[in-house]
C-alpha cells in the first residue's frame, strides 16, 4: 500500500518523509528542488506496513522542462497510491501554489492529510489553522525537524489506508544500476520497465536518489535501483552530491547485483573501475555495461581491448557486454545475466562436486611445500551463499602461499561458471573449526591466507 507525500518546492516533504520512515532514506538539502524523481521507502506504524513515495516539488507555473517532468513523476506517484499526504510550510502560510496543488487534490478522490510542516513548538500550532482554506479537511501540524505530531500524522494515514491482502514472501533479486553521471543509467531502467519511470535529461546529475522499481521480469520479481551518479571523490565539491554519492553506496550494499553502466563512447574509464571495484567490496555481483553501443565508433578489436583489460584489472573478472537503452539493442542479453548472477550468487554445489574439482586441480598443479613440508588438501565444502563460501580443510596453514589460493580461486571460478561474483574460500587446518580458521566474510573477497 502506498502513500504519496506532495507538495510545494522546498516545505520539507523529504525531512519529513525520513522522520515518517524513521530513516535518512530521502536527500535532504536546504537547497530548493533536491528531489525530483520519485522514491519509495518503506514504512511501518502500530504494525501496519505501507510504502512512502517521496516526490519532487510541484510548481504549477515553473516553465523549466525539468519542472515539468518532476510534475509528471508526483502526479505518477498520486496514480500509485491509496492516500496522499499534502505538505505546506505553516511559517509561509498558503501560498498560491498551494492552492492550486488543493484543487488537483480535491478532484483526485482519494483520502487527502494536509500536514502543515515546521511548526516546530507547541506555541505555533496556531499557524496550522490557515490550511482550513485549502478545503481539504483538518490540517495536522507537525515538524519535522522536532518529531511534534508526527505520531498523530501516521494515526491518520493508517486509518485511512484500505485493507490489504497479506503479501507473501518472495524470492527478489535486488539489481542495482551504478556509475558515472549522464551515461545513462535512467535510461536503461525506463527501456527495462517500459515507462518513463524516472527522469532522463542531457543535464549531468539530474538523479539525485537511490530509487527502487520492483518488476516482474521472467516470471521472477526484480527491484531494479537507479542511483546518482558517482564522481571521482575530489570532484565531489558540494554536499547533496556528497548524500547522493553515499546513497549510491548504500544502494550497493544492500543489492544481489550490480551492473556497472558506462558511456561506449568513453570506454571503461579508470573511474568505471573504481565503481566496480566498490560495488563488488559491498558484495555484488557485477557486470559492466557499455551503453550507447549504437552511437559510439568503437569496433571489435576495441571491444576486445575492453574487455581484456577489465578481465585483467579486477579480480572478480565481470563480464562487459553492450547495449543500448535507445535502441533497446542487447537489453535481453542484459536482463540474462543479471538474473543469471543472482542465481550464481544463491546456488549451492554438492560436497561430491567440490571434492572431485578439489582432486582434479590439485593433481594439476601441485601445492606448495615449505621447508621441505607439503601442503595437503583433504576436502572442501560449501558453507554459505549470496556470496557463495567455501571451505578448504588443509593440514597447515603457513604452507598455503597467496599465489596457489588464487590459482584455486581462479580454477573454482572457471569450473562453477562465478565470473563476476564474489567468492569467499577459507582455508582451515583440520580439526579447527571454520569460526577459528576462516577469516573470510561478507566484505572479503579473496581466499583467506596468511601472507608469506
Amino acid at each position: 500500500m502506498k502513500v504519496a507525500v506532495v507538495g510545494y518546492p522546498n516545505v520539507g516533504k523529504s525531512s519529513l518523509v525520513n522522520r515518517l520512515s524513521g530513516s535518512r532514506e530521502a536527500v535532504v538539502h536546504e537547497r530548493a528542488g533536491i528531489t525530483r524523481d520519485r522514491k519509495e521507502i518503506p514504512a511501518e506504524w502500530n504494525g501496519r506496513r505501507f510504502t512512502l513515495i517521496d516526490t519532487g516539488g510541484l510548481d504549477t507555473e515553473d516553465p523549466d522542462p525539468m519542472a515539468g517532468s518532476i510534475r509528471e513523476q508526483a502526479q505518477a506517484a498520486l496514480s500509485e497510491s491509496a492516500v496522499a499526504i499534502f505538505v505546506i510550510d505553516a511559517q509561509a502560510g498558503v501560498r498560491p501554489g498551494d492552492e492550486e496543488l488543493a484543487d488537483l487534490l480535491r478532484r483526485w478522490n482519494k483520502p487527502v492529510i494536509i500536514a502543515a510542516n515546521k511548526v516546530d513548538h507547541v506555541g505555533d500550532m496556531a499557524l496550522a489553522h490557515e490550511a482550513f482554506r485549502l478545503g481539504l479537511g483538518d490540517p495536522q501540524a507537525v515538524s519535522a525537524a522536532q518529531g511534534l505530531g508526527t505520531g498523530d500524522l501516521l494515526d491518520r494515514v493508517v486509518d485511512l489506508l484500505p485493507d490489504d491482502e497479506e503479501e507473501a514472501d518472495e524470492d527478489v533479486v535486488r539489481l542495482a544500476l551504478i556509475g558515472r553521471p549522464n551515461v545513462g543509467k535512467s535510461s536503461l531502467l525506463n527501456k527495462i520497465s517500459g515507462q518513463d519511470r524516472v527522469i532522463v535529461s542531457d543535464v549531468a546529475g539530474t538523479t539525485r536518489d537511490a530509487i527502487d522499481l520492483r518488476l516482474e521480469i521472467e516470471g521472477r520479481e526484480v527491484v531494479i535501483v537507479d542511483t546518482a551518479g558517482m564522481r571521482r571523490q575530489s570532484k565531489v565539491n558540494e554536499s547533496v552530491e556528497y548524500y547522493t554519492t553515499l546513497r549510491s553506496t548504500r544502494a550497493a550494499d544492500r543489492a544481489d547485483v550490480a551492473l556497472v553502466v558506462c558511456d561506449a563512447q568513453d570506454g571503461v574509464t579508470a573511474q568505471d573501475m573504481r565503481i566496480a571495484e566498490m560495488a563488488m567490496g559491498a558484495g555484488c555481483a557485477t557486470a559492466i555495461i557499455l551503453n550507447k553501443w549504437d552511437i559510439t565508433e568503437m569496433d571489435e578489436d576495441q571491444l576486445k581491448h575492453e574487455r581484456a583489460k577489465v578481465q585483467n584489472k579486477l579480480r572478480l573478472r565481470p563480464k562487459v557486454l553492450t547495449a543500448s537503452a535507445v535502441s533497446g539493442r542487447g537489453m535481453d542479453r542484459l536482463l540474462r545475466e543479471a538474473l543469471g548472477l543472482a542465481d550464481r550468487m544463491r546456488q549451492r554445489v554438492p560436497t561430491p562436486e567440490l571434492n572431485r574439482w578439489l582432486s582434479e586441480v590439485t593433481s594439476a598443479r601441485q601445492p606448495p611445500q615449505k621447508q621441505g613440508k607439503r601442503l595437503k588438501a583433504y576436502y572442501a565444502a560449501q558453507v554459505d551463499t549470496n556470496p557463495p563460501r567455501f571451505q578448504i580443510s588443509i593440514n597447515h596453514r603457513q604452507r598455503m602461499t597467496r599465489d596457489y589460493a588464487y590459482f584455486l580461486e581462479n580454477r573454482l571460478r572457471e569450473r562453477l561458471a562465478l565470473d563476476g561474483v564474489p567468492v569467499i574460500i577459507d582455508f582451515t587446518e583440520r580439526g579447527v573449526s571454520r569460526r577459528e580458521g576462516g577469516r573470510g566474510g561478507r566484505g572479503g573477497r579473496r581466499a583467506s591466507v596468511d601472507r608469506d
